[in-house]
């Protein structure tokens, strides 16, 4: 048995023992009733809230409903709000995970109340808070179960560092929220409990020794603590399917730094820049892949003479930033206006979907969402009939454009719809899908299929009917650690890996960059001062500062992205025919609706060409005032309600 699937049956588990302590509690009808009015205004606070990330009242609700009526309703509440909220979020393996996580939050307000039935305002503050990180890092270790990869405490730091702006987010309203209107909900939903509760005959059989809001709750403790000891679970990091993807790929770079898309070929900027994407997808930054002291990002400076249509430029844009490096300011180019410079006068990009949908997604990754619109809006409308798209309009949809395409929707739209009915059509029973409709499946095919499912937050191992789309691509897989086009048949197994390592990191375009490798810094020489006056590195024109770590890193990544949740990305085709043609990697991320500015690099003013963007500016600043706005709005619309609320209860019970 794999730790992943042992992690579910874990997490399954807990579920399984909160719901049935929940029923052995034998709660009467007005506190089931309770319960589920408090699961409605939970579920009701996280899709109001939606437009502010990771601030929600939820966490707090929980929290409230076990500390004020006992570990099993608050685990219910928090189970229940997870998954009946999802049905308007989404349905995916992260819905068991929500579900444990909160309804372990509710069981971490019974725990309050063992200590203390008076808690201040101050304590109900720091208890939620508590609460915000502890979901924060159970929902960050479910994408190594989900997904794979790496089980080591780096990769898990990794995954923390990137979330830090969103769980800095997510504390701070819960913070706010409970300083606001913790104390006067508890002392309510305390009353309710008061009226309902009864003392039963002498019949009843003894207490147990944990009486109180957590009677019968060691199971539940004990299942929280075997989860927690799961991640030294006997895996092997080195035999994962995207770790050893990986490991290939850094194996076949050549001395000037750059990728072919076989042992046999030259290497090209169009492979490198495959080759990259899929290296952020598995947690890489490429700038940290060398050969001969010559990175990726070296290669595509050396030889931007074959970046020249369309296609190549948002394959190199979305490439650059998985790297962090500005396309704005590359090689003495702004890539951003050379792409927008050609789309046509209809919104499309050489009148192909697959060439048009990779430049909204290189455009979101730069920041130039403005620039997009008339690019998405022409996609509405070459959609086929079938609800997919095709290499040109008009043509037959094939599922890899489709996939493509997604990714720039908006979920829930009637467009990602329809495209998503026409892939549930398209899936071959044994989980694959194929370039055309008298084709054979293919990992290509089912790599950027699977991508345009992910960023809808769908889960491709369980979409459609069949076998799961993840276990087609892995069974693909070499003993070393290459992936084979079909069963028998290797071709381009630099670009069949590349993308298939995208889709099964469960990223999809854009793919946000991952945080650089830390390294010791040199000692200065005695002779010579080459300490930087203000502690930064000596200039540089090509190597980045490498004196910033995983974690402020990560923060920048994340601040300038925009977006909540695991790191995005994807892959789509680059034009009609041909290389060009073909679709790309995706990244993480999971879902990216239709706003997601992906890996937003800001307009470097003073950064060296090639050079990523500088971790200081005005970004940090506008993020965080974002933050603090949308933290206050919630407070507001919070606050109104409940004082709504605490009135229409005084004017109809006089409470």
């Amino acid at each position: 048995m794999t730790w992943e699937v042992a992690s579910f049956l874990i997490v399954g588990a807990v579920i399984l023992a909160g719901f049935a302590w929940y029923e052995r509690s034998r709660p009467p009808a007005q506190v089931v009733a309770l319960v589920a009015a408090l699961a409605a205004l939970a579920i009701a606070g996280r899709i109001a809230f939606a437009a502010f990330p990771n601030v929600k009242p939820t966490t707090d609700i929980v929290v409230f409903a076990g500390y004020a009526l006992g570990g099993a309703p608050g685990f219910a509440v928090g189970a229940l709000t997870a998954l009946v909220s999802n049905f308007w979020f989404g349905q995916g393996p992260w819905t068991p995970w929500q579900m444990a996580g909160w309804g372990l939050c509710g069981v971490l307000g019974a725990f309050l109340a063992l200590g203390t039935r008076n808690a201040g305002r101050l304590t109900l503050a720091a208890i939620c808070a508590f609460a915000g990180i502890f979901y924060g890092a159970l929902l960050n270790f479910s994408l190594m179960a989900t997904y794979g990869g790496d089980l080591t405490l780096r990769h898990f730091l990794v995954l923390e560092a990137r979330a830090i702006p969103f769980e800095v987010a997510h504390v701070l309203g819960n913070v706010v929220l409970a300083l606001v209107a913790g104390p006067a909900m508890v002392r309510m939903l305390t009353r309710f409990r008061e009226r309902f509760e009864w003392e039963r005959g002498p019949a009843q059989s003894p207490p147990s020794t944990f009486s109180g809001p957590l009677r019968s709750g060691g199971v539940a403790a004990l299942l929280v603590f075997a989860l927690a000891a799961l991640a030294p679970a006997p895996a092997h990091a080195e035999g994962s399917s995207v770790t050893r993807a990986a490991n290939w790929l850094v194996a076949q770079q050549r001395s000037s730094g750059g990728f072919g898309p076989s042992a046999e070929r030259d290497a090209g900027a169009e492979m490198t820049s495959w080759v990259m994407l899929a290296l952020a997808a598995s947690g890489r930054n490429p700038l940290d892949v060398t050969s001969g002291g010559k990175s990726p990002v070296d290669f595509l400076r050396n030889h931007r003479d074959e970046v020249k249509d369309a296609g190549d430029v948002a394959r190199t844009i979305l490439a650059l930033a998985a790297a962090g490096v500005d396309p704005r300011s590359f090689g003495g180019e702004d890539l951003v206006d050379r792409l927008v410079a050609q789309r046509r006068s209809n919104g499309s990009y050489q009148g192909w979907p697959g060439t048009s949908a990779y430049a909204v997604l290189a455009l979101r990754a730069a920041g130039a969402n403005d620039a997009a619109t008339p690019t998405v809006e022409w996609l509405r409308k070459v959609q086929g009939r079938e609800g997919g798209w095709g290499n040109e309009p008009d043509s037959e949809s094939t599922p890899e454009i489709t996939g493509a395409v997604l990714q720039v929707l908006t979920p829930g739209s009637k467009a990602a719809d329809d495209a998503l009915a026409y892939l549930r059509k398209s899936k071959r029973p044994n989980g694959g899908f194929a370039p055309g409709n008298n084709l054979s499946a293919n990992a290509q095919a089912t790599a950027w299929a699977s991508e345009g499912l992910l960023a809808t937050g769908k889960d491709p191992a369980g979409f459609g009917s069949g076998k799961s789309s993840f276990t087609y691509l892995r069974n693909l897989q070499t003993d070393e650690g290459y992936f084979l086009q079909s069963p028998n048949l290797e071709s381009s197994p630099v670009w069949v890996t590349s993308d298939a390592l995208v889709a099964l990191s469960g990223n999809h375009l854009p793919i946000a960059a991952p945080p650089r490798e830390s390294k010791p810094k040199p000692k200065p020489l005695t002779s010579i001062d080459n300490s930087p006056s203000s502690g930064g590195v000596p200039p540089s024109l090509d190597v980045p500062s490498t004196s910033t770590g995983p974690a402020s890193s990560a923060l920048k990544e994340a601040l300038e992205s925009g977006v909540a949740g695991p790191p995005p990305g994807h892959s789509a085709p680059s034009g009609k025919g041909g290389s060009g043609a073909q679709p790309i990697s995706p990244s993480s991320g999971g879902r990216v609706p239709e706003g997601d500015l992906g890996t937003a690099l800001p307009e470097a003013s003073a950064s060296q060409p090639g050079e990523p963007v500088s971790e200081t500016g005005d970004d940090s600043s506008s993020t965080a005032g974002a933050i603090l706005l949308g933290l206050l709005a919630g407070c507001l619309l919070f606050g109104a309600g409940l004082a709504g609320r605490a009135g229409w209860m005084r004017w109809r019970y006089g409470i």
